[in-house]
């Protein structure tokens, strides 16, 4: 009988857990969802499928140290999955005018760094090491070129006259990163859109 008294406690210990957990994410994964899909029937399902998972978890064998990067990130694939389903929208094309640091600017100006909120945080950093992680699939000449002007601002013909490489070559080879970073981060630009 005392086995049994026990395991009950530990699953209303476990039941409150979660329901403490939900009270304090419910209203921000809501707002997260919400900004992401048209559908207000779509929002709560998520939501809801969310939470889902959640309860689902085997929190005694397998504990969930970051609840609400868990929670965000689950989040962001129902949607990815949900979005998949509906339609799939292409990326637009950012400017011509390459050597001005405009694919670093497009992509932070889908993160405004006035939002200060937890799932902001998550996707800057989703965003950044992502980033981070296609650069280094660059051949070694385009990562250079991308680099030096998109992250430190240097100008194609100052690179040029250092390196001895015509500007022309420098700006096909950035031409060809943007391309294949576009392409490669094409599936995270959906999630954040």
């Amino acid at each position: 009988m005392k086995e049994i008294s026990t395991n009950t406690s530990a699953n209303s210990e476990r039941d409150i857990r979660i329901a403490d957990i939900f009270r304090k994410y419910q209203a921000q994964l809501k707002g997260f969802i919400a900004k992401r899909v048209s559908s207000k029937e779509d929002s709560e399902d998520i939501l809801q499928n969310v939470f889902y998972q959640f309860m689902k978890s085997d929190q005694e064998d397998n504990p969930i140290e970051q609840i609400a990067a868990w929670l965000y990130s689950v989040a962001r694939n129902q949607i990815i999955d949900r979005s998949r389903k509906h339609r799939e929208e292409e990326m637009p094309y950012l400017s011509n005018n390459e050597d001005d640091g405009t694919f670093l600017k497009e992509l932070s100006e889908l993160m405004p760094d006035e939002d200060q909120s937890p799932e902001m945080d998550f996707i800057r950093s989703t965003v950044w090491e992502e980033l981070e992680n296609a650069l280094l699939e660059l051949p070694g000449e385009q990562r250079t070129v991308f680099e030096l002007t998109e992250l430190e601002g240097i100008p194609f013909k100052e690179i040029a006259e250092s390196t001895g490489i015509p500007v022309n070559t420098l700006i096909s080879r950035k031409r060809y990163a943007i391309l294949f970073l576009r392409k490669r981060l094409y599936s995270l630009y959906e999630d954040i859109l």
